[in-house]
C-alpha cells in the first residue's frame, strides 16, 4: 500500500467537511448518551442516506477535499452504516483507491475491512472488532486470519498491536 502526499492546504470542499464533522457529532451523541433506539435508527438512516449521497457525488471525500478530519468523520459514518452492507462495501472500495492516493488514512480503512468482513461472517485481518461474551469478557466479534500474523498487519497500517488494543478495550469498562 503506498501513500502519497497529499495537500496541506485547506480542504476544497469546507462545507462539506462541515457537514460531516456535524453527521459524526450527532452520531456520537447517540451512541453515548444512551439515547432511545428510535433516535439511534432515525440518525443512523439518515447519515446512511446522505453518506450514500456524498459517495454519488464525490467519491471518497478525502484529506484534500474534506481535510483528514472530515476524512476520518466519512470513514466513521460509513463504518457505522450497519444497515446497508452495500453501502459499506462501496465505501470500502472507494477508500482503499483513496489510501492508495494518501487521501485517507489506512489504520481507519483497516477498521473498515474488519467490520466489512464481521457483517459478512468472514475472519477479520486486524483484529478491531470486539465484542464482550455473556459473562463480560472481551472476545473477537470473528475469529483473526492468520491470527500469528495480526500485529505484523496491524503495524503495517499504524495500529497498536492487539494485546495492547485489547488491554484499552478492557480499560473502557
Amino acid at each position: 500500500m503506498t501513500v502519497a502526499a497529499c495537500g496541506d492546504g485547506p480542504p476544497s470542499h469546507p462545507g462539506s467537511r462541515a457537514e460531516l464533522l456535524q453527521m459524526l457529532k450527532v452520531d456520537q451523541e447517540v451512541r453515548t448518551l444512551k439515547a432511545s433506539e428510535e433516535d439511534w435508527d432515525r440518525v443512523d438512516r439518515a447519515n446512511t442516506d446522505r453518506m450514500r449521497q456524498i459517495l454519488d457525488a464525490h467519491g471518497w471525500p478525502g484529506h484534500t477535499m474534506v481535510g483528514e478530519d472530515g476524512a476520518h468523520a466519512a470513514w466513521a459514518l460509513i463504518q457505522h452504516a450497519d444497515r446497508d452492507l452495500h453501502l459499506q462495501r462501496r465505501g470500502l472500495e472507494l477508500m482503499r483507491q483513496a489510501v492508495e492516493k494518501g487521501e485517507a488514512d489506512p489504520s481507519d480503512l483497516a477498521y473498515l475491512v474488519d467490520r466489512v468482513r464481521v457483517a459478512e461472517k468472514k475472519p477479520q485481518v486486524y483484529g478491531t472488532q470486539w465484542e464482550t461474551d455473556p459473562q463480560g469478557n472481551w472476545r473477537p466479534r470473528t475469529p483473526i486470519e492468520n491470527a500469528a500474523k495480526v500485529d505484523e498487519r496491524r503495524a503495517d497500517v499504524g495500529l497498536k498491536p492487539l494485546k495492547e488494543y485489547v488491554e484499552e478495550l478492557k480499560s473502557l469498562e
